[in-house]
């Protein structure tokens, strides 16, 4: 399809601007009654010797425990100046340590199917086990039925968690 010079600087002129060719095709349309296929866009731009915009990359997310300790991100603000260790984190093998905080342990072996498994001992003193599958979802099963820990001791446990994981290499 053959455009005049006007119509080929306005085509210049959003590429410069980052539009996707869909929004192009759309704007071809509705500024210059002009019905393209995609494809025809893609090859009209192809003729120009223009080269579309690449969308920016999303940046890598930070793990959790690296943006709390470097004070980055949005939660930091909000974040009280003095936050709440993550409590004592046990060795593989060793008894959890009751101190009214929360206490993780990691197996040796894992349990057929997860990936890691281990045990967490709450502020209530209430033991359960938990694991992490294929798919990298967290499981935690209580020793006590129905038992459901605190929401401020699911955040010390993950973060405990994620500290100890990350000293054994996952």
């Amino acid at each position: 399809m053959n455009l005049d010079e006007t119509q080929r600087q306005k085509v210049a002129a959003w590429i410069a601007d980052g539009l996707k060719l869909s929004d192009i095709q759309n704007r071809l349309l509705a500024e210059c009654g002009l019905k393209m296929t995609y494809m025809e866009v893609r090859l009209l731009v192809d003729d120009l010797k223009l080269v579309p915009k690449d969308p920016e990359p999303p940046k890598p997310a930070t793990p959790i425990g690296q943006a709390l300790a470097s004070g980055a991100g949005p939660a930091a603000a909000a974040k009280p100046a003095a936050a709440p260790a993550a409590g004592p984190v046990s060795q593989p093998g060793e008894a959890p340590r009751g101190t009214g905080d929360v206490s993780v342990t990691v197996d040796h072996l894992a349990r057929t199917g997860p990936i890691v498994s281990g045990k967490v001992t709450f502020s209530e003193g209430n033991a359960a086990d938990w694991y992490l599958d294929q798919t990298g979802r967290l499981g935690v099963v209580a020793k006590q039925p129905g038992y459901k820990p605190p929401a401020a001791d699911m955040q010390k446990f993950q973060m405990a968690l994620e500290t100890e994981l990350a000293k054994q290499g996952f």
